[in-house]
């Protein structure tokens, strides 16, 4: 069954430092906007980023402990192909992203070993991205 896209809108308290985020250093093609909220292509799926007050998520993350590393909740992000993440994290080091967790391979040499990394945008909404070398991976127990 082919994936469907999903759509996804989050809060964001500053969008104009938002919309350059997700437009420039992501390089998202914009679709319907208004003063309070702009779409983005986010790789095949809809992210609606919508002004809205600053939230305690944004203001200071919980996190938990994945594999050595404090991982930031809630979180969002794609599964990319393996040379697409590794483009994607060279897009973002070439735009000084500050990473929470440095793109490394996690749960290397077991069952689902993935690449992985996590960084916030502007107003402080955590993302991941992952790739699997196999994608049978992505569910494996």
């Amino acid at each position: 069954m082919p994936l469907s896209p999903f759509h996804l809108a989050i809060p964001v308290y500053d969008l104009a430092a938002a919309r350059r985020f997700y437009g420039e250093v992501f390089g998202l093609s914009e679709g319907r906007s208004s003063e309070q909220w702009v779409d983005f292509d986010f790789f095949g799926h809809q992210l609606v980023i919508h002004e809205h007050p600053k939230t305690a998520s944004q203001d200071s993350a919980h996190t938990n402990p994945v594999d050595g590393h404090e991982v930031p909740v809630p979180h969002f992000g794609v599964v990319l192909e393996w040379q697409q993440w590794h483009a994607l994290v060279e897009r973002l080091q070439s735009y000084n992203t500050q990473f929470v967790i440095e793109p490394y391979i996690r749960f290397k040499g077991q069952v689902g070993e993935q690449a992985t990394m996590f960084f916030y945008d502007p107003c402080g909404n955590a993302l991941e991205f992952k790739a699997f070398k196999d994608m049978n991976q992505l569910f494996a127990k």
